[in-house]
């Protein structure tokens, strides 16, 4: 392979990403009335979206349901093949399907229409040929608008699945749009990432990391409220009163510094001498990365939870919302 090979391979793949682009841009210019019939008819469905198709055009729909269904419309794929046995047994008249074929002369998704048609679930085809078979029995089509593949023998499927992938995401966007789907909605259907840590994750779920609530009377020792901390390993601890409200916090750090400025009978003392008074504090139902910011923000390492009575629930440090990746 000559540096000349290169430099072609490199304008071949420029040619690509131009073609690909182009296609899509001009479906941007094309959605007009049947797109929106499309959309309502999307919007307006009480059951749910199935999506088929075979080969790439099955990969792109496979794609195309995970994308609809993790903002917020009911969707899953269907292989052709498989539907044709068994597997349309889990389709009702009040879903959707919505085919992908380039050609729409794709046997396997073409031997689908009668059943599905005698089902009475509605039809939609996405295809590059809005003359074809397939086309001709749907309820509504949507044209990729193609005519010719990137590829340069002119036979692997590329500017077709790219724009058939474009519109199909275009679809699930405005959907999320038009259902009013919040951050908040997007992270309940995605507990395991990162989003849904920040939107799920709460201050009463640190806790139970390590289920710790070190707590002691304001009037007792320095030296009880050490011990109360190496016991916890939280590095600090709750003061509360004879009601059991929170009236301060102390920290190791507190203690060590107090104990550095010469008070040799520091550790005799009640906790009330040297304990912040009146601590930030916070309730277990707020989101952990909203304490995180908080703590960022006052540059303290320990934080009190309390429940609506101001009595300690339990302390949270920074360490342990880093360690629950709410950042």
């Amino acid at each position: 392979m000559t540096e000349a090979d290169l430099k072609t391979a490199l304008n071949y793949s420029r040619e690509v990403l131009q073609l690909e682009a182009q296609a899509v841009g001009r479906l941007a210019d094309a959605l007009e009335e049947e797109y929106l019939e499309v959309l309502e008819r999307l919007y307006q469905s009480q059951g749910r979206l199935l999506l088929t198709g075979v080969g790439k055009s099955g990969l792109i729909a496979r794609k195309m349901a995970a994308t609809f269904s993790s903002t917020g419309t009911p969707a899953y794929f269907v292989h052709a093949g498989e539907a044709l046995h068994g597997d349309l047994g889990m389709v009702t008249g009040q879903d959707i399907l919505l085919a992908l074929s380039t050609s729409g002369e794709t046997q396997e998704v073409l031997r689908l229409v009668p059943a599905v048609k005698r089902i009475g679930a509605d039809l939609i085809v996405i295809t590059s040929n809005p003359q074809s078979p397939l086309a001709e029995q749907a309820d509504l089509v949507l044209d990729t608008l193609v005519e010719e593949e990137a590829c340069p023998l002119g036979l692997a499927p590329t500017t077709s699945t790219t724009a058939a992938l474009a519109l199909g995401d275009a679809l699930a966007m405005a959907l999320l749009h038009l259902q009013g789907l919040s951050k908040e909605d997007f992270a309940l259907f995605h507990p395991g990432g990162s989003l849904g840590r920040k939107l799920l994750t709460t201050v009463e779920d640190v806790l139970e990391i390590r289920q710790q609530n070190p707590v002691v009377k304001e009037d007792a020792t320095m030296q009880q409220a050490l011990f109360i901390m190496t016991d916890s390993r939280m590095g600090s601890t709750s003061v509360i009163d004879g009601q059991d409200r929170l009236v301060g916090i102390i920290t190791d750090g507190d203690i060590r510094r107090a104990i550095g400025e010469g008070d040799q009978q520091l550790l005799k003392q009640p906790v009330s001498k040297i304990m912040t008074v009146d601590p930030s504090k916070v309730k277990p139902d707020l989101l952990a990365v909203k304490a995180l910011k908080f703590m960022e923000e006052e540059e303290i390492n320990h934080l009190p939870v309390v429940d609506e009575k101001d009595s300690p629930l339990g302390m949270v440090n920074f360490q342990d919302l880093l360690r629950a990746k709410v950042w």
